[in-house]
């Protein structure tokens, strides 16, 4: 068996399995220890690659439908993520075959150059996203929100893909939407809750969040709407205007959609709190690419 790579830790890298880095921090990290980030963006890459197959893995296996439940789906993904998280990094493993093949592409080149290298790495592993055929019901949804999405994109800059990805994850491509005490529509895509600044009607539904780690069932109140434009427009103005996610949404404004920044604006909102799921930015980053493969699909 071949000796792994190793090298000392690297001041600012995230040392969970599961934990990621954007390219541009990822460009940063380089400058400063270039093998240290090459070794950092393998491990990203095999971190993904695991999570991808266990979630292969889940889908493949046959539910009965007892007592399962959005509680239960939670705890599966948040188990999955463990699973994934002890199976990178592992001696003579994927880490250690795609750090050697960047070390052995860059020779002894300048640390601008393995910088580049590394940054280009983090952007392939972010694009590894599941092959599964498209659905319909994936192609209806973002056809149906896409004239909503593409005028709160001309209102905030964020990219429409970015913020129908979202919707999608949050409703389960529309599935799971959230609905008013009548049964009516909400047409909340977005989870927003109804906070004490919220003067309009809201939606009060029983919900999961992780608190300590642990699934817990929570009643809250949620932002309604009149329509989803209606939806699309808050969601924008909330991320422009708050100090929370204004940064996120700069960032996301800045450069054209793709799979790594796609990845940073969904590691951004969760470093904001969007969501409590400690696996949220993963799993939005990866509905966020499936959008990009619909919006390629159809044009």
């Amino acid at each position: 068996m071949v000796a792994p790579i190793s090298s000392p830790p690297l001041s600012g890298l995230p040392t969970s399995a599961t934990s990621t880095l954007s390219v541009a921090d990822l460009r940063s990290a380089a400058a400063r220890d270039p093998k240290a980030a090459i070794c950092e963006t393998a491990k990203q890459f095999e971190a993904l690659f695991m999570q991808q197959i266990m979630k292969s893995m889940r889908e493949a296996t046959v539910s009965s439908g007892m007592l399962e439940n959005e509680g239960t789906k939670l705890g599966n993904e948040m188990l999955d993520s463990q699973y994934a998280a002890k199976m990178t990094d592992l001696p003579g493993g994927l880490t250690d075959a795609i750090a050697r093949q960047l070390e052995r592409q860059m020779g002894t080149g300048a640390a601008a150059a393995l910088a580049a290298s590394a940054a280009a790495a983090a952007a392939g592993a972010a694009s590894a996203v599941s092959t599964t055929p498209l659905t319909q019901k994936q192609t209806d949804f973002v056809q149906l929100h896409g004239n909503a999405a593409r005028a709160a994109q001309t209102q905030s800059g964020i990219p429409a893909a970015f913020m129908i990805g979202q919707a999608a994850h949050e409703t389960g491509w529309g599935k799971q939407e959230i609905r008013n005490a009548d049964g009516s529509n909400s047409h909340n895509l977005f989870g927003i809750k109804a906070g004490a600044g919220w003067t309009g009607p809201v939606a009060e539904i029983t919900t999961t969040e992780v608190v300590d780690g642990q699934a817990q069932k929570v009643t809250a109140k949620f932002r309604a709407y009149a329509s989803y434009p209606d939806a699309f427009r808050d969601y924008a103005k909330m991320l422009t205007e708050s100090p929370r996610y204004a940064g996120v949404a700069a960032q996301a404004a800045q450069g054209a959609a793709s799979a790594a920044s796609a990845a940073g604006f969904a590691q951004g909102l969760q470093r904001a709190g969007y969501a409590t799921d400690p696996a949220y930015a993963d799993k939005l980053s990866r509905v966020i690419n499936t959008t990009m493969r619909v919006q390629k699909a159809v044009t």
